[in-house]
């Protein structure tokens, strides 16, 4: 048996779910390393990671993973941190500069564009600085912290979690747990990997953790403490249930049919541990 290999997010919504990891004991049992959503993924595909917090889009391009149930990054309204910004309405966009961190958001953006807010877009790929975004692009598509630290004052901003519930009125999945399941196979058998990250994220929003997190975060994106814990408590549902569920599906096919990218294989969950009778 070997320690398993986690590769995470290092943006404020993974905070509490790696909570125990970085303050429990828990973390002795993994080797952790902090990245972008992208990296996570292709940490995954090569081998370089067994866990990760993968971009929903990229279980539709890596064989061979299964999924931790329950536990994921999500939003069943406004999210805050996945904005399309521009100087000009959206109306009028015609290019539009795509942060390189997370294959999911650039595909919901396109699916946006492509099937409700009118297609013929120009998508470029760019580092998320959204004042270099906009010299060359009508508008920037930014994620997680960078989005977080926007002023909306001075700007165009569309919500893309808020649009695509307006659309669909389904949530949104950004992100979920994924296993090698190769990986599987080495892992310590008695150690219940459903059980260790659902209670990394139930102990990560509990009252006393959250205003730890608020404290160690609002300084670093220029917020206020209460705005952290909103952001977390309000604007991110950190449950893959069933209508994540039925939004992760639909999400998946309209990405097939504007060949986003590949069709998604079927949801295949990590089975909990059967004790013994």
């Amino acid at each position: 048996m070997r320690r398993l290999r986690i590769s995470a997010i290092s943006y404020l919504n993974t905070a509490p779910l790696m909570w125990d990891f970085d303050h429990g004991d828990v973390g002795r049992h993994f080797e952790i390393s902090y990245t972008l959503p992208s990296s996570c993924a292709r940490d995954l595909a090569d081998g370089r990671a067994d866990i990760g917090i993968i971009p929903a889009a990229a279980y539709a391009q890596i064989p061979g993973l299964q999924i931790l149930p329950d536990v994921a990054i999500a939003s069943r309204r406004a999210v805050r941190s996945i904005l399309l910004v521009s100087q000009i309405p959206v109306e009028l966009v015609r290019t539009v500069a795509l942060d390189t961190s997370s294959m999911t958001s650039v595909a919901l953006t396109k699916i946006l564009f492509e099937k409700w807010m009118g297609g013929g877009r120009i998508f470029t790929s760019m580092e998320p600085d959204i004042e270099k975004m906009l010299e060359q692009c009508d508008a920037g598509l930014l994620i997680g912290d960078p989005a977080l630290r926007v002023d909306r004052r001075k700007y165009h901003t569309l919500d893309l979690a808020e649009e695509w519930i307006r659309y669909t009125g389904k949530p949104f999945v950004f992100a979920f747990w994924a296993v090698r399941e190769e990986a599987l196979k080495e892992a310590d058998p008695a150690l219940d990997l459903l059980a260790v990250f659902r209670e990394s994220r139930d102990q990560g929003l509990c009252d006393e953790s959250l205003n730890q997190i608020g404290r160690e975060w609002a300084s670093r994106l220029g917020l206020t403490e209460g705005d952290v814990r909103m952001y977390l408590t309000e604007n991110i549902h950190y449950r893959l249930d069933h209508g994540c569920l039925e939004g992760l599906r639909l999400f998946y096919r309209y990405a097939a049919e504007i060949a986003a990218f590949p069709p998604a294989p079927d949801l295949k969950f990590v089975e909990p541990i059967r004790e013994a009778v």
